[in-house]
């Protein structure tokens, strides 16, 4: 099993875990259903975060694939980090709609990104 796929695996295995500990935690009444939502949903934004990170630092042959993956990575680790903060420290109803939009804004500015760099290569006949 090649590096990626373990690291994949090993984030996906600690989000169940992390769910299903903070259920129990629930269940003893240590914390609320609202604070299981919290922990988890921050964990998300963490793993969105440490993946945006990554993509930039993976290999492309493309000088062009290396810019648009530079971009993407940042913006979604940047978005990944003001998710898991509004899951951290915001009312519930503004986490999940902060939440969403900076996820969806990291995505725009990639696909933004994505296409200007295709009209440049176009005008320059690239």
């Amino acid at each position: 099993m090649n590096r990626e796929v373990a690291t994949s695996l090993a984030w996906g295995i600690g989000i169940v875990m992390l769910a299903l500990c903070a259920t129990f935690a629930r269940k003893q009444g240590v914390i609320d259903s609202e604070m299981v939502d919290r922990i988890v949903m921050g964990a998300i934004g963490l793993m969105v975060a440490w993946f945006g990170n990554q993509m930039p630092k993976r290999f492309v042959p493309s000088a062009r694939a290396r810019q648009a993956q530079r971009v993407a990575g940042w913006s979604m680790a940047l978005s990944g980090l003001v998710y898991a903060g509004f899951w951290i420290a915001a009312p519930k109803d503004v986490a999940v709609m902060g939440g969403t939009l900076a996820v969806l804004l990291g995505i725009g500015v990639t696909v933004a990104y994505c296409l200007s760099l295709r009209n440049r290569a176009r005008v320059s006949g690239a």
